[in-house]
């Protein structure tokens, strides 16, 4: 059920930029490619990319910490 509002709602967002056939296709496929993309090899790689998010974070709080001395 959520996954066809959710489709609907990226359906109508997608009609406004394509034709409404185009739109109405990826809406329909939105739900099955969300559940392929954040299935257990997208939470692992979203996962890295958090990681390497707070890694540079680190990394830039640490040079401007030294900058400052």
């Amino acid at each position: 059920m959520l996954g066809r509002i959710i489709g609907a709602a990226i359906g109508k967002k997608m009609a406004g930029r394509y034709d409404g056939t185009r739109g109405m296709i990826l809406g329909a496929l939105a739900p099955t490619i969300a559940r392929r993309a954040f299935g257990p090899l997208g939470l692992a790689i979203g996962g890295g990319y958090l990681a390497k998010k707070y890694y540079d974070g680190r990394k830039a709080r640490r040079a401007r910490a030294s900058a400052e001395i």
